[in-house]
């Protein structure tokens, strides 16, 4: 495919593994800013965390997540690349579309396959367009007339780029794509010295409530410890991954990662993770799995053998909370749903995806749909932000 920009040839591939592209060609326009030597900003589209995905087996042939990576290319030199895979289906997306689908192929259609540009089973917001730095509007512009040709050439139903940040939703809105709008709950570092300095920002009842849910959640009987880097061995992956599936046959049916990633994760990928381990009486009994960026952490996965009142809680939002104080991060961001984490000082802000649909009747039905929706989106939000945790004059303030 060749995209023709005004006064360049772009040239646009589509790639079935990872291993066709240098690291350091993806990594390049992926995370620039690892240049200093510092984290990714986002460390789930490295090509080190992608190729995991594949070289597990968690993605590829009979997952239902075939790889179609993008690159692009100028004067022989790759400015853009994106995480483009084929769908079988709908799940492990969490911006999710199965009414459309159902209503697609009630209507006559074929949903699937579709085109997906995302990070498989990872609902954190991220560039999607990755782009050199120097080649944003050419790079984003070629990705996107790539990825609408590969569909209209195969006669597929639908692209949708899910979790992408509201720069490249408003861009890829002007491009024709249609936008929109969900929510999560993230945590907000307002410059907190410690956990003290955090809950003196909220209200007095729910201050109480975080406090006694922590020692509640400390009387488990054993110990947590939060783990990174070589603090991580071979057997806490052996513990994490029987929390895991613990956790996948009650929520999905069945785990999307397979063991095999666990194992490449520890040979590639336990500098940007963040493992919290709860162990009592010499047996790990719980976990929560985080992935550190450059100035957000980013909650993925619970699991636990034994149920603790509030270790849950504990474990994955607390420690967040504690690990983002002490390292200076801006943001936690605690992955998919739950207005439970309300309470717990976690705020609803916006995420956004873009969606290209090739006929253009249902388009235009899904295109009123988005509109109604958003506009809910946004009274949600700010009927949940009143009833947050945080003190009046705090919430006065974020109005």
């Amino acid at each position: 495919m060749t995209d023709q920009t005004p006064g360049a040839s772009i040239a646009v591939n589509v790639l079935s593994s990872l291993d066709q592209i240098a690291q350091a060609d993806w990594d390049a326009c992926a995370c620039p800013e690892t240049a200093d030597g510092g984290r990714p900003d986002d460390p789930f589209t490295t090509w080190r965390f992608l190729h995991a995905l594949e070289a597990s087996g968690s993605v590829g042939r009979g997952t239902g997540w075939e790889p179609r990576y993008l690159t692009a290319e100028l004067d022989d030199e790759i400015i853009a690349v994106a995480p483009l895979y084929a769908k079988g289906h709908s799940q492990g997306e969490y911006i999710f579309d199965h009414s459309w689908a159902h209503a697609y192929e009630q209507a006559g259609g074929s949903y699937y396959p579709k085109l997906q540009i995302a990070v498989p089973f990872t609902p954190a917001t991220g560039r999607r367009f990755l782009t050199k730095p120097g080649h944003e509007a050419t790079g984003i512009s070629a990705l996107v007339q790539g990825a609408v040709q590969l569909c209209a050439q195969n006669q597929l139903s639908s692209l949708h780029v899910t979790f992408c940040t509201e720069a490249e939703a408003i861009a890829g809105e002007r491009m024709g794509l249609l936008r929109r709008t969900t929510q999560q709950f993230h945590w907000e570092n307002d410059g907190y010295a410690d956990f003290d300095a955090f809950l003196a920002s909220l209200s007095s009842r729910k201050r109480k409530n975080i406090r006694k849910e922590r020692r509640t959640a400390q009387d488990f009987g054993g110990r947590l410890r939060m783990l990174t880097g070589d603090e991580i061995e071979p057997e806490h992956w052996d513990s994490f991954w029987r929390f895991y599936q613990d956790t996948g046959s009650r929520k999905w049916g069945s785990p999307y990662l397979t063991r095999a990633f666990f194992e490449i994760a520890h040979e590639t990928l336990r500098d940007d993770i963040a493992l919290v381990i709860a162990e009592r009486d010499g047996m790990d009994v719980a976990g929560a799995l985080n992935f550190i960026g450059r100035d957000v952490l980013y909650g993925r996965y619970w699991g636990c053998l034994e149920d603790h009142p509030c270790l849950h809680f504990e474990a994955c939002y607390y420690q967040a909370i504690d690990f983002a104080i002490a390292h200076g991060l801006s943001r936690v961001e605690a992955g998919a749903q739950g207005e439970h984490k309300l309470a717990r000082g976690y705020l609803p802000v916006e995420t956004h995806s873009l969606h290209w649909i090739g006929d253009r009747g249902f388009a235009d039905a899904v295109a009123r749909y988005l509109v109604e929706e958003r506009r809910a989106v946004d009274e949600e939000i700010e009927i949940l932000t009143a009833y947050g945790p945080f003190r009046k004059e705090r919430r006065e303030e974020q109005e």
